[in-house]
């Protein structure tokens, strides 16, 4: 285990309150945990600017299969990042609509680009990164 250290924090009453009403609605155990994670949250956001940092994380896509040669455009772009994408899941929400989740590993400047690439093509509705390391 690491080794811990304590701190101190001195916060407006007001925002506190409102700091501990968000962590019981998200079923955070302490305020040392939200803390961390947020830390975390910064520490890893900012190593991704540098775009070499490793990786890991999915990329959610909704797009319109009626979209004439987007299903095409979309896999010839997964092929171009093949090395960096371990996995996909395609869903047909409707009619309509496909989801499809690519899980990727790999350099963070890869991993925007393709997720990049994927938002931009004609017949995207909706596309989220979430991205994360073991720091």
């Amino acid at each position: 285990m690491p080794d811990l250290v304590r701190f101190g924090v001195s916060l407006d009453k007001s925002l506190l309150k409102k700091f501990d009403r968000h962590l019981a609605a998200r079923k955070c155990p302490t305020r040392s945990k939200a803390i961390e994670n947020l830390i975390r949250e910064e520490v890893i956001g900012g190593e991704w600017l540098d775009g070499r940092s490793p990786v890991a994380g999915t990329l959610t896509v909704v797009y319109s299969h009626h979209k004439r040669q987007l299903v095409n455009h979309l896999l010839n772009v997964q092929h171009d990042y093949q090395p960096i994408i371990i996995s996909t899941q395609h869903i047909h929400l409707d009619h309509d609509n496909c989801l499809e989740v690519i899980v990727l590993k790999g350099k963070s400047a890869e991993v925007q680009d393709l997720a990049d690439r994927i938002r931009a093509a004609k017949g995207v509705k909706h596309a989220a990164l979430t991205m994360t390391t073991n720091v």
